[in-house]
């Protein structure tokens, strides 16, 4: 054992050390002094003469990454970094202590600077042979598959000073970023005994677990002995090694890039490799590793002409991977999802979309009104042409007709079709895009994206025609009733559809189908695509705001309803009630021509700005609604849905705690076990070292 004085000494330098590191640093600004304060407070539990410290388990909740979402760091293996944090060797943490790490962790190279002061014992700022290999030693095992330190490898990287091989901090950093693969080549060279370049299948899923088993999901661990299928010996070569281990780190992103760019959410190694060629400036894949990349995402499928999806590769790509029937445990349902159930639902949500859209239809309702009246008026008859513009018909309906109550004539029915309405468009665009979704992908084709959007326009008809010429009708009966004077009959909802009947509810139900299909088809194309490649909606599992939704919403009503107005006039005056001296439309292409020869193109398009005013809003007020009513009331009867499937990479997490787990991860990189071989191993490792060490 060594001496007092010794011990002593090493841990001054050690402090020293840590402390002038943290010297040499920026100053933590105010708010982050708070913070680690805040931290430290919460988890300290430990105090002695009235001071508080962190033992351990306390530094590991206070600085481990709360969700692991990238590799399978155990959480005892983070007590290495409490080793480094702890100056005085006492088995605590002072908050002074925290402080110095914390600000240590706020390097760009912090993850580099712990790995290094855990092999650097003394502190003395090199780390000498003795060091790195009692060090890496003692977390390996007697058990792991043995490194020959006195390689030819290792004497490239180990200068001298003074006689003694020692490593400084930059040389550290290089030859713990080639150590693991000096590791694969001895361990390959370890089991080829008979020297043929072929080693056995559970042989190599030994390396591998031993030396990237962090890396992998259990579902790629457990099949890494079918890589031999890829020969007709049955045997894994060395080239397979390296190329399987190459692969892992460079992957993903390529892979992330390629299907972002894929129509079909889907690729194949052409795909793949045009990638990588685009993105790597001199790196390429060789075809072996692709030919590995594939038969993992394929589950052995052969070939590499399949075209595979991102959640094909996520078992290659995340570590924490399951397979999709071991990703929700059992969870008790509050309520079996019987037929009846999800029928009830089904009308609970046809509700609340009905509430939403009467909201919408509501708030727009005068602008609706003042379309209306533009759209009609005619404007080769002397006379007709009663509105300058827009804000002229708001003068003279709401100083001519009754105040404001004019402007809301005929919501009621308005109200009252416009639940069903909604609910056919939305369920009926909903259903189609379902069926017509890559299941694995979720991508839908461009054609099949309109032909849900036109289906859902073209039910609706059903219930907007009906709606639409009483609707029409009652906000032309102020016009009607100042035209006949004294003597003029009063006209309701009740009067229209009598006087209309059940055929004439459907007149102009071909220009009503001419407005609403290609409206839809555009509306639900734009609004899907703006969610997905302008917010960003699911990319790293964002979820959008009501702010991004109502942007969504409203914009995509735009060019919807300017581009289908000319529709809208043919149909408004096809329902409207002609008056003497108007022309009588014979149909929809009549009634286009017609307009267009004798008032010209900016007729057929009367009203369109006042049906953006319109419709953008009212989409967005409904939606929004909708989100609104879906939050704060949900169904109170559903069953209790499974926890979604986990993304490979989640929210960004605290920086320090990121930087704690890479340091980590450097380590884990040496060795899998790093840091979870027992005291008793770890002990006899430290024998190899210097006397002064052993305190």
């Amino acid at each position: 054992m060594a001496s007092s004085g010794d011990t002593g000494g090493a841990v001054s330098r050690l402090t020293g050390a840590v402390k002038s590191t943290a010297d040499s640093l920026v100053k933590p600004g105010e708010s982050e002094l708070v913070r680690w304060k805040r931290t430290f407070e919460r988890f300290a539990r430990e105090e002695v003469d009235g001071k508080k410290y962190l033992n351990a388990t306390q530094f590991i909740d206070a600085i481990a990454p709360i969700d692991e979402g990238f590799n399978r760091i155990k959480r005892e293996q983070y007590s290495v970094l409490f080793k480094v944090a702890d100056s005085t060797k006492r088995g605590l943490v002072s908050y002074e202590d925290f402080v110095v790490f914390e600000t240590l962790l706020k390097r760009p190279d912090a993850d580099y600077q712990l790995a290094f002061s855990v092999f650097d014992v003394d502190a003395s700022g090199s780390i000498d042979f003795d060091e790195f290999k009692a060090v890496l030693s003692a977390n390996i095992g007697a058990d792991g598959i043995p490194f020959d330190f006195d390689c030819p490898w290792m004497k490239l990287y180990l200068g001298k000073r003074g006689g003694a091989h020692v490593l400084g901090y930059h040389e550290f950093t290089q030859l713990i970023k080639g150590y693991q693969g000096e590791r694969l080549r001895q361990a390959f060279h370890y089991f080829d005994k008979d020297g043929d370049g072929y080693i056995k299948p559970d042989e190599f899923q030994r390396i591998i677990v031993e030396i990237a088993g962090h890396k992998l999901s259990d579902s790629i661990l457990e099949r890494l002995p079918t890589l031999c299928t890829l020969n007709p010996g049955r045997k894994i070569s060395y080239s397979e090694v390296i190329a399987f281990h190459n692969e892992m780190d460079t992957v993903e992103r390529i892979i992330q890039h390629a299907v972002r760019k894929s129509k079909d959410g889907r690729i194949d190694s052409s795909d793949f490799l045009n990638e990588a060629a685009d993105s790597m400036r001199y790196g390429v894949f060789t075809p072996m590793e692709v030919n590995i990349i594939w038969h993992f995402a394929s589950r052995g499928a052969v070939g590499t002409s399949q075209r595979l999806t991102l959640a094909d590769f996520q078992s290659l790509l995340d570590a924490k991977w399951q397979p999709p029937e071991m990703q929700a445990a059992p969870v008790e349902k509050a309520v079996s999802s019987t037929l009846l159930n999800d029928a009830a639902q089904s009308v609970y949500n046809f509700v609340q979309g009905g509430i939403a859209g009467g909201i919408g239809a509501y708030a727009v309702y005068p602008i609706d009104l003042v379309k209306t009246r533009l759209q009609n008026q005619r404007s080769n008859v002397v006379g007709e042409v009663l509105y300058r513009n827009a804000f002229d018909c708001v003068k003279k309906v709401y100083a001519t007709e009754g105040g404001v109550r004019a402007f809301y004539r005929g919501v009621l029915p308005q109200l009252v079709g416009v639940a069903p309405e909604k609910a056919i468009k939305l369920t009926i665009n909903e259903l189609v895009r379902k069926k017509a979704t890559d299941p694995e992908t979720g991508r839908i084709t461009l054609p099949m994206e309109l032909l849900a959007g036109g289906t859902a326009g073209g039910c609706q008809v059903i219930v907007t025609n009906p709606l639409e010429i009483t609707k029409i009708r009652l906000q032309m009966a102020g016009e009607i009733t100042r035209a006949e004077g004294a003597g003029a009959v009063p006209r309701g909802a009740i009067h229209i559809i009598k006087q209309l009947g059940l055929v004439g509810l459907y007149k102009g139900a071909t220009a009503c189908l001419c407005r609403d299909v290609p409206f839809s088809m555009i509306y639900f194309t734009s609004y899907a695509h703006l969610k997905k490649d302008v917010f960003h909606e699911g990319r790293r599992g964002k979820v959008l705001s009501f702010g991004e939704l109502l942007i969504a919403a409203s914009v995509s009503g735009m060019p919807a309803a300017y581009l289908t107005t000319p529709a809208d006039v043919v149909k408004t005056r096809l329902q409207s009630q002609a008056r003497a001296g108007q022309t009588v439309y014979k149909g929809v292409l009549d009634g286009l021509a017609t307009v267009y020869r004798e008032e010209g193109l900016r007729a057929l398009f009367k009203g369109g700005i006042a049906r953006i005013i319109r419709s953008s809003p009212q989409f967005g007020v409904t939606l929004v609604c909708y989100e609104l009513l879906h939050k704060h009331f949900p169904y109170p009867y559903a069953p209790i849905a499974p926890a979604a499937a986990r993304p490979t990479r989640g929210a960004p997490s605290d920086m320090s705690r990121v930087r704690a787990r890479n340091a980590l991860r450097i380590l884990l990189d040496c060795s899998s076990r790093f840091g979870m071989v027992g005291l008793n191993e770890a002990g006899r490792g430290l024998q190899a070292l210097p006397k002064v060490f052993k305190a």
